[in-house]
């Protein structure tokens, strides 16, 4: 008989969460602390969405993509979660970038960005202010029609090498293009450039499980390998429709208000039904655009070998001059890697090589199983080889090689179309006006480019929970209209 991964949950709850992405997980820590009764379900047997973890033997772990968020991450995980994770959080100062235009290494922040654009690429001084200036005071309510590449040569016209020097890393973070609107570049950039990159140290794995921990000192329910496969939805008040529920692993368990940290299409367009929605807005569901994705080099290096230090994160490309399509193609030659150091899991004296590539998912899965072998094979052995022009004899170190492409991601964390940074910049209106659709379902996740990475899905997750909070004190307030709340 099979395992009952429900065994012991409630047939009824305040709020479920559908996912454990950072949304998910913040959301669900909020919740519980403004009293809330919160279930959250998880249909991987690992904790974290994207910001997870793996070992294989030989004692190698692994943390998954790259990892790097600004400043403004050690608030939000003292605020939301504990001071004990905000002050596991550091920053990465060696940042490299290496490509046939320059070759330079920046602690990332704006004291240096400006001290390189000034000096290394020669910009007058006054230019360089009022970008910076510019940018920081970018709103996301101006409506700003303008793109990131018309934004760019507005200040520095022809200079294809500052273009490269400050799209290439954003680009790597969020999927972001120079056709994407340039408020979702600045915002990110700014953010960056307050203080630079940091990142968790001792690991994602100890990050997730202090996490688990405080959800349970939280009173949080949390379930792994529980797949939900339907959102309910009842009649409401004044013939509407809200949220009853969830289908999951074949059960139901009904609740009053759904925060699904899926992918946002897949959240309105298969679980929760077209059916419920009018055809505008289901018009407006369809038209946004998934982002980009991702494929990632895992590089474990054999224990008692060292690496030199050749940067935290290091960008690399062959490709003469920036541009978007070539940073997604299936053969490109841009790739980052990031470099695991022993302290950054403090007593270890292990080191590990993450690299990762941005990539289109229709590359990878439209391959047949031999080619799509062969082309990991193919990634597997380009990456070794460019890491070897900054640690020659590298590879005789390797003792373990993996690939993981937009098909895993996808496998792994049912992200539509494998997508590693959600949708394109109309999905944030989307996801917002989701309850305003379907009374008590919410969305939160990496939408519209500015909610992507560890911070925006934080902090989103966060916006999320207040404005279901709300909505559960509403409903208590008419308990005439709400069959869930009367008395037994």
């Amino acid at each position: 008989m099979a395992y009952d991964w429900l065994k012991g949950v409630a047939d009824d709850y305040d709020v479920v969460v559908i996912g454990s992405g950072l949304a998910g997980l913040t959301g669900a820590n909020c919740l519980a602390k403004c009293g809330r009764k919160v279930l959250l379900l998880e249909h991987h047997y690992q904790l974290g969405g994207l910001a997870t973890w793996f070992t294989r033997k030989g004692g190698h772990i692994f943390d998954i993509s790259l990892h790097g968020f600004p400043v403004g991450m050690i608030k939000s995980a003292r605020k939301y979660w504990t001071q004990e994770i905000a002050d596991s959080i550091v920053q990465l100062r060696g940042i490299r970038f290496v490509n046939p235009q320059f070759d330079l290494t920046t602690t990332f922040d704006r004291e240096d960005f400006t001290r390189l654009l000034i000096e290394r690429f020669r910009v007058p001084p006054a230019t360089v202010d009022r970008f910076f200036t510019d940018l920081r005071a970018m709103n996301f309510y101006d409506h700003n029609p303008e793109t990131t590449g018309t934004m760019l040569e507005r200040y520095f016209p022809g200079r294809d090498d500052v273009k490269r020097f400050l799209m290439e890393p954003i680009a790597y973070a969020n999927g972001s293009t120079l056709e994407d609107p340039a408020i979702t570049y600045g915002i990110v950039f700014s953010n960056f450039m307050s203080k630079g990159v940091f990142t968790f140290r001792g690991g994602t794995d100890l990050l997730i499980a202090k996490m688990s921990a405080e959800l349970r000192r939280q009173g949080v329910e949390v379930r792994k390998h529980a797949m939900v496969e339907k959102i309910l939805v009842e009649a409401g008040p004044g013939g509407g429709r809200r949220v009853a529920g969830v289908v999951a692993n074949g059960r139901t368990i009904r609740c009053r208000a759904v925060l699904s940290n899926a992918n946002l299409k897949g959240t309105i367009l298969k679980l929760a039904g077209e059916e419920h929605f009018p055809p505008a807005f289901l018009d407006e569901v369809r038209a946004v655009r998934i982002n980009t994705s991702s494929c990632q080099v895992y590089l474990g290096i054999r224990a008692g070998e060292t690496l030199p230090r050749i940067g935290d994160l290091v960008f690399v490309s062959d490709a003469p001059a920036f541009t978007s399509a070539e940073l997604v193609d299936f053969h490109t030659t841009s790739r980052t890697f990031s470099v695991y150091y022993p302290e950054t899991r403090p007593g270890s004296d292990r080191y590990t090589v993450v690299c990762s590539l941005n990539a289109r998912y229709d590359d990878w899965n439209r391959l047949t199983p031999a080619d799509y072998e062969r082309e990991k094979a193919r990634l597997i052995d380009e990456t070794i080889a460019c890491l070897e022009r900054f640690v020659p004899g590298v590879r005789a170190k390797i003792d373990w090689t993996e690939a993981a492409t937009p098909r895993t991601i996808e496998h792994y964390t049912r992200h539509w179309l494998g997508t590693s940074f959600g949708t394109k910049f109309e999905g944030l209106k989307v996801s917002m006006e989701l309850p305003n659709q379907l009374p008590g379902l919410y969305h939160a996740g990496s939408v519209g480019i500015i909610m992507s990475g560890w911070l925006g899905t934080i902090n989103y997750g966060v916006i999320a929970a207040n404005n279901i909070d709300k909505y559960l004190l509403a409903r208590s307030r008419t308990p005439a209209a709400d069959p869930a709340s009367a008395p037994p």
